[in-house]
């Protein structure tokens, strides 16, 4: 098992989520949760098409971190 970053942010209307290490793989949806089982489905099958090609997986190399500040 390979764990990628996803970034999820909410519109207006819905989510959308993209992944650092692999651009170009986004989703969106209508709740947090959906979107974050779209991009799962993106990632697989993007990571799929990567090896039917041959081409090498790219390594996960993006880590999030959260810091509190006094606002």
């Amino acid at each position: 098992m390979t764990r990628y970053t996803v970034i999820i942010e909410k519109g207006e209307r819905n989510y959308s989520a993209y992944c650092p290490d692999l651009p170009g793989v986004v989703a969106a949806g209508e709740t947090e949760e959906e979107t974050e089982a779209l991009m799962k489905e993106a990632i697989e099958f993007h990571l799929d098409g990567l090896k039917e090609e041959n081409l090498p997986i790219p390594k996960p190399t993006i880590t999030i971190r959260n810091v509190e500040v006094a606002v």
